[in-house]
């Protein structure tokens, strides 16, 4: 009994074709008719390739049915002259088996069935190259389309790899990257958490797969301000406006707000009843202390307001109208410094303004306290200068301090004194002392005299003491006149 072979299954390409169309459809989020028009230009490129560039064809791509054809058209001639439309007796009986009369339209008609057969396994694989290098075209620029205007926006994804400076993250199974700078410090995300972030850039190539690349962020100021908009209805409506927002992230904000509305508190409707609304920011930022005060358009009060949970005694305004000197109560510097400084830096960047504190009733510091420091020559040169207090010192003319003390010298009482104050130093005044430096003359440093060997040369140099009948009268002079009564009586 002879064995027959199995036959092989036949395959429907056709149906094989419209299902590949519709899942690179779906999936690439490409428009039907566009990814027909990048099939055709395909296919066209591939009969240029093999015929000619001028030759005479047809291409039908009908991605319903899955019917893709070419018709090749060429005249039948003796001999051919141009090969891009023409083809000779011989030539068309080899190829198809029949005699054609010269001068006859011969059509060429090339279906799935015989591709392989007329272009060749190489041409082929070009042409499936160029086809799948025009649909990631394609896909960058639909990715990139439809995420600029979504810049600004929050998005919530799923984290799904972790790396040591970048977390990706998939929403709508597009990659996002969240930079190790654009997150919360001390914050842990995890794979396969729900993550909430503001979009903040969008970049036409940089992502690993070579797609645009999506920036999120979690840090950036705009994410605080789209998170009061999501859990605070007013704001949302526009009855309530952020003016500005200081923030130093995972760890304190401040966020400044007005109302449009004389019936509505902004910093009440902010908080919630019972803190709730608040509180889900909170959350959201890794527990994030967030300090909500009130604008105005007086700087002084704003300043005040900014430096909250201290209250402060007065403001000041320096003429320049971007620095500003707040004094203090001595029970309330440690609540406006903060934490490491944190607190007046960011009552500072929510201003605008360059804020110095200065301690109540400390400004006038009498210079006698820092003698030791300064010592005895230069205490009493800054004394015949004018300068008598500590404050005086710190904002004397940087020329006038250079004329009796080297930079050295300068700076190093100027860093006890602001410690004193606990103040920071100004960045203004350093400038303007090291330019008077740089242009004035060398100055040679005296030999510094021991303040302790003075002292106690002092002490074993006492004072003369006359008792008259009036009191006790301790100076050299009574001295010096009883030294002289003495010598006249001598001399009588």
């Amino acid at each position: 009994m002879a064995l027959r072979r199995k036959a092989k299954p036949k395959v429907d390409n056709k149906k094989l074709i419209i299902e590949a169309f519709n899942e690179m459809a779906r999936e690439k989020s490409i428009d039907r008719d566009l990814l027909q028009g990048i099939v055709e230009e395909t296919l066209s490129l591939m009969v240029k390739k093999k015929y000619g560039q001028d030759s005479n064809f047809d291409i039908i791509v009908n991605m319903d049915k899955g019917d893709i054809e070419i018709y090749l058209m060429r005249t039948v001639v003796e001999e051919v002259e141009n090969p891009d439309f023409e083809i000779t007796q011989q030539d068309l009986l080899e190829l198809t088996g029949e005699m054609v009369d010269v001068g006859d339209e011969h059509i060429e008609e090339i279906t799935l069935e015989n591709i392989a057969d007329s272009f060749g396994r190489r041409l082929i694989a070009q042409a499936i190259q160029t086809l799948n290098q025009r649909i990631r075209d394609v896909e960058k620029d639909n990715i990139y389309d439809e995420y600029i205007k979504r810049v600004g926006e929050v998005l919530i994804g799923e984290i799904y790899q972790v790396r040591p400076n970048n977390i990706l993250v998939m929403h709508n199974k597009i990659e996002l990257r969240l930079p190790r700078e654009e997150q919360i410090p001390n914050e842990r995300l995890k794979k396969n958490q729900q993550v909430k972030a503001i979009l903040k850039e969008v970049r036409r190539s940089g992502g690993a797969t070579g797609l645009p690349d999506l920036i999120l962020s979690r840090s950036d100021d705009s994410f605080m301000a789209r998170l009061f908009e999501q859990e605070i209805p007013e704001i949302y409506d526009g009855i309530i406006e952020i003016r500005s927002i200081a923030r130093e992230p995972g760890e304190r904000a401040k966020v400044a707000v007005t109302s449009f509305d004389e019936r509505v508190d902004p910093v009440g409707a902010c908080v919630g009843m019972k803190g709730i609304r608040i509180h889900a920011i909170v959350r959201e930022l890794n527990n994030e202390n967030i300090d909500i005060i009130e604008y105005t358009d007086d700087p002084r009060l704003f300043i005040a307001r900014a430096l909250s949970p201290a209250k402060v005694r007065d403001v000041q305004i320096a003429e320049d109208g971007r620095q500003a000197t707040v004094i203090v109560p001595d029970d309330q510097v440690s609540l406006a410094i903060g934490k490491n400084g944190q607190n007046v830096r960011l009552a500072s960047k929510l201003t605008g303004f360059a804020l110095a504190l200065v301690k109540e009733g400390a400004e006038d510091i009498e210079l006698i306290e820092f003698r030791k420091e300064l010592g005895r020559d230069l205490y009493d040169a800054l004394i015949n200068a004018g300068i008598d207090t500590s404050r005086e010192f710190l904002e004397a003319d940087p020329g006038v301090l250079l004329a009796l003390a080297s930079l050295e010298k300068i700076l190093e009482v100027r860093g006890i004194m602001l410690d004193e104050f606990e103040e920071r130093e100004d960045p203004q005044y350093l400038r303007e002392l090291e330019a008077a430096a740089s242009a004035a003359p060398v100055r040679e440093e005296e030999p510094a005299v021991d303040d302790d060997i003075a002292e106690s040369y002092a002490e074993d140099t006492p004072e003369v003491y006359v008792e008259d009948e009036e009191g006790v009268e301790s100076t050299q002079e009574a001295a010096d006149e009883e030294a002289v009564e003495g010598s006249e009586g001598e001399e009588g």
